[in-house]
């Protein structure tokens, strides 16, 4: 949503949010839409905002029109045939792509699934100063991670906010892994769901790791009645 990212970026966002619906879906991808349900072309489409952009190819054809709210974390989607009857702005935008009428949305269309919750990427809990300390060019990899840990301490970190934080940089992941003693040093007990005794003592303080998720947690946290973390 920032206006510092470029269109082309957001382009590659929507396609990688394609692959895993079919992924997620078990569909495969076809031409010439998107995918095959039954043998019938389907479209897949997704916005951030209150419309969606439909393609010339899509025009009169099966859609699955998805709807993410950022702000309140959540998503719905539709199943739609988008009839050019039921599409406005004349000819489109400057790829002819035009928008869906509200009214053909809420009485053609079928409801696949009412909001459900968006999990939350956890570096939208920091603050704009926070933000701007944990993905600053300098320090280095190690550093801004362990910012990272302090200021999102007994939050549950998937590997893909690793990935965000050494974005260009040489393998992020190592970099995670060798900051647990600098974190012990600084009171942090930093663990890993993808090592066993991370998982155990995790358990022992009422939070599920699953592989590939981090946590940091203040030395003694959820110890002698006090009350374990949130995740």
């Amino acid at each position: 949503m920032s206006p510092e990212v470029h269109p082309g970026e957001r382009a590659s966002v929507g396609a990688k949010l394609e692959y895993e619906i079919l992924r997620i879906l078990g569909l495969p991808k076809t031409r010439p839409l998107d995918t095959l349900i039954a043998d019938v072309p389907v479209d897949i489409k997704v916005t951030v905002g209150d419309n969606w952009a439909i393609p010339t190819e899509a025009h009169c054809q099966l859609c699955i029109c998805t709807q993410i709210q950022l702000k309140k974390n959540r998503h719905r989607s539709w199943l739609v045939r988008a009839h050019r009857s039921w599409l406005y702005r004349g000819k489109g935008n400057k790829d002819q792509k035009r928008g869906l009428a509200v009214q053909a949305r809420e009485q053609w269309s079928l409801p696949l699934y009412d909001w459900a919750e968006l999990p939350v990427n956890p570096l939208r809990y920091l603050t704009e100063e926070q933000v701007s300390q944990v993905l600053a060019k300098k320090p280095g990899q190690v550093r801004r991670m362990l910012k990272m840990f302090h200021f999102l301490e007994g939050h549950i970190i998937p590997r893909n906010v690793f990935l965000t934080v050494g974005s260009g940089k040489q393998d992020p992941m190592r970099r995670a892994r060798q900051l647990r003693d600098l974190a012990a040093k600084e009171g942090l007990t930093v663990l890993c769901g993808t090592w066993v005794d991370s998982r155990d003592q995790a358990a022992a303080r009422g939070i599920t790791l699953q592989p590939g998720e981090w946590i940091a947690l203040r030395d003694g946290a959820g110890q002698d009645g006090e009350e374990a973390p949130s995740a």
